[in-house]
This record gives structure tokens, sequence and C-alpha cells, in this order.
């Protein structure tokens, strides 16, 4: 089984915790975290990740605005935005800026989803 470099970016530490947990789950993917977009954008330019996958509620920097400076420095990397249920308009504006996916909180037992999700980007 093919195993994938995520990078997870969520600001609640446990969030990150808890989806971290998730997204290993299926096996098909080893989940690297950090706090802030700012912080990931430091380790997107340092390593080699096949996909990252961002909360959209965060201070300083949210989902929509690291998803923008992904696309500029980092062209064909998949992104998936992590949001809330109900947040239609968000998930709307970040497909209309390059994002491949996203993912709703809580919304999905199935473990495969994510990892799914990212093998068809990166095909």
């Amino acid at each position: 089984m093919v195993r994938y470099s995520i990078l997870y970016v969520d600001d609640d530490p446990a969030l990150l915790d808890v989806g971290r947990i998730y997204l290993e789950r299926s096996g098909a993917l080893a989940v690297e975290t950090v706090l802030s977009g700012r912080e990931a954008l430091g380790l997107l330019g340092e390593g080699t990740f096949d996909a990252v996958i961002a909360d959209y509620q965060m201070p300083e920097m949210d989902g929509i605005e690291l998803l923008k400076k992904i696309r500029q420095q980092f062209h064909d990397l998949p992104f998936i935005l992590f949001t809330g249920r109900g947040r239609e308009e968000v998930v709307i504006e970040a497909l209309n800026h390059g994002a491949d996916g996203y993912i709703q909180k809580g919304g999905t037992r199935d473990h495969s989803l994510p990892s799914s999700s990212i093998r068809s980007c990166r095909q």
C-alpha cells in the first residue's frame, strides 16, 4: 500500500491530535501536524508532502489564505479544506481558488475517504 505524506494544519492542538488519528487510521497516510498557516508554509519549503489538509477557521491566516499562498508557490500540491458543517460558501470559495476537495468535520465515519481523495488528486 502506498503511504502518502500529509501536512495537516489546524490551530487547535486537540483537534490536530484527533484529526491525525482519524487520518492515519486507514494506514494509507502519514501525517505531520502544524498549528498555523505560517508554520505550514515554512515546512512546505523544507520538505516533501503529497498533500495539505487545512482547517478553514484559524487566526492570522485562514485556510483560504493558506490555499492562495500554497497555489502561488506549489502549484500542483493537492489541497483539501477541513471545515465545519454548514459552510457551503467557504467550500465554494476554496474550490474557486484551486482546492482539490474538502472534508466536513464530523461528516463521515469512512476512514478511507481522506486517502482516496488524496490518491485521486495525485493521479
